[in-house]
């Protein structure tokens, strides 16, 4: 089966040729189901399409369909899919060093992928551990924790998503995703709410919230749960991203950072999803001017390479100790050249491009004409989010019981009209938006219009 691989535009506006999943698709995905374990990607007469490429922040699939795509497939293509330059880097790399040698010997574009990311790091967070994937960058910093204060327990917060990896997994709230390896997991973790003023926990007022959650904090940084298990860390999302684009009151990671310093424990910051620029900083924590003892980077950092990060303050990295030939943890692919020189790349552009003021500006513009399009709508509960991390959360009218189905319908009835959305939220019931900072106004027009003519769609069906 021929595919045209040729890139739509990088402005292109949604054109769909044949209803989707076009022939094409479907022939692909039944290829796709004689090879990949069932549990992987899942199929239906509606969902998904196949793509066979992008450039910007268009995908086109491999009936010729063009979509807008407003998730930068999972948060990763914030400066757009194949952008030129990161290209380019990658393809100079290749054709002098695809591979090196993990903790051994050191390729030299690694060495400047850990530079680069010194520079942009908050406050002293000047080593580094990279990854693949975010999972692992998560991984790593629990271990940190673990050597630097000898406390295996762990705080993490409800809704929240640090990837599937069994060490990140144990910190991972959604039950769908734990119970079935719960016999396999460590089970340190003290879970609390996080910050939700739309959704207090029972008999607390919504202008009571943060103070509930840091009190909280402090009652199991105090005396910890699970066995008695010293916490040697906090793990949260400055903003969630899987769990809703929940953006938490302001002072909570001010004040979570205030407890970690009471109570000797070491604040991770997963910034994995809101990192580099998406919200409108460098980093969300940059927000409260809060410095973690470790931050977790990754998506967005290789534009487009899959590559990872671990940064912590020097005197916590070196409770890892010095390496005698063997590290404790390494990889056959850390830093591998390709990724490393993307992501050098990736890093250069985003300053250049002012991709933080992009994210900013292009995330007000967005959220005002979303609220204005989506004003009375009965199922809207909220249009909330910070810079290009964005979400609708719907709910019943009358019942407000979580509108799970009709954010599902929302999502399919937008790809029908040529625009990728996701949904996310504890319930499946919020429209993720997580464009890519090079949207045009033209786009951007068109996206808030499809949204709205989509959530029409699907909750009147309801």
């Amino acid at each position: 089966m021929t595919v045209d691989l040729k890139c739509p535009a990088p402005d292109a506006l949604p054109n769909i040729v044949v209803a989707p999943p076009g022939p094409a698709s479907k022939a692909w995905l039944e290829r796709l189901r004689r090879v990949e374990s069932p549990n992987v990607t899942g199929v239906s007469d509606e969902f998904p399409v196949v793509w066979a490429s992008a450039r910007g922040a268009a995908v086109r699939d491999v009936d010729g369909n063009t979509y807008l795509d407003a998730t930068s497939a999972f948060g990763v293509a914030l400066i757009g899919h194949s952008h030129p330059r990161v290209t380019a880097a990658a393809a100079r790399q290749i054709q002098s060093l695809t591979h090196g040698m993990g903790d051994v010997h050191p390729p030299a574009v690694r060495i400047e992928l850990l530079e680069a990311l010194q520079e942009i790091a908050p406050g002293d967070l000047g080593r580094g551990v990279l990854c693949t994937g975010g999972s692992e960058a998560v991984e790593v910093a629990l271990k940190t924790a673990l050597l630097a204060t000898g406390r295996p327990g762990i705080i993490a917060f409800s809704g929240s998503y640090h990837g599937l990896g069994h060490g990140a997994l144990d910190a991972t709230s959604r039950r769908d995703f734990r119970a079935p390896f719960a016999a396999q997991l460590a089970r340190n973790t003290t879970w609390v709410p996080y910050p939700n003023p739309l959704h207090p926990p029972h008999g607390v007022a919504p202008g009571d919230v943060l103070g509930h959650i840091l009190q909280r904090v402090e009652d199991a940084l105090a005396h910890p749960a699970m066995g008695g298990l010293p916490v040697g860390a906090v793990l949260v999302e400055p903003i969630q991203g899987r769990g809703g684009s929940v953006v938490p009151p302001d002072g909570f990671l001010t004040g979570l950072r205030h407890l970690c310093d009471k109570h000797g424990a070491l604040l991770i910051c997963d910034e994995i999803f809101t990192g580099l620029c998406r919200t409108g900083r460098w980093f969300a924590c940059d927000f409260e001017d809060v410095v973690p003892d470790l931050l977790c980077v990754g998506k967005a950092l290789g534009g487009g390479f899959p590559v990872s990060a671990c940064l912590g303050r020097p005197h916590v990295m070196a409770a890892w100790g010095e390496s005698t030939g063997e590290a404790l943890h390494t990889s056959t692919f850390l830093g591998h050249p390709v990724a490393a020189a993307a992501a050098v790349e990736t890093l250069r552009i985003l300053r250049e491009e002012q991709t933080a003021q992009q994210a900013q500006q292009l995330g007000k513009q967005l959220q005002d004409q979303l609220k204005a399009a989506l004003d009375g709508h009965p199922w809207v509960a909220q249009v909330r989010g910070r810079g290009l991390m964005l979400g609708i959360e719907l709910a019943h009218p009358v019942t407000k019981a979580p509108g799970r189905d009709v954010a599902w319908r929302t999502v399919v009835e937008a790809l029908r009209l040529g625009v990728l959305l996701l949904p996310c939220g504890i319930h499946g019931d919020v429209i993720q938006l997580t464009p890519p900072a090079v949207l045009t106004p033209q786009q951007r027009d068109v996206l808030v219009a499809t949204v709205a003519r989509a959530i029409v769609a699907a909750s009147g069906a309801a």
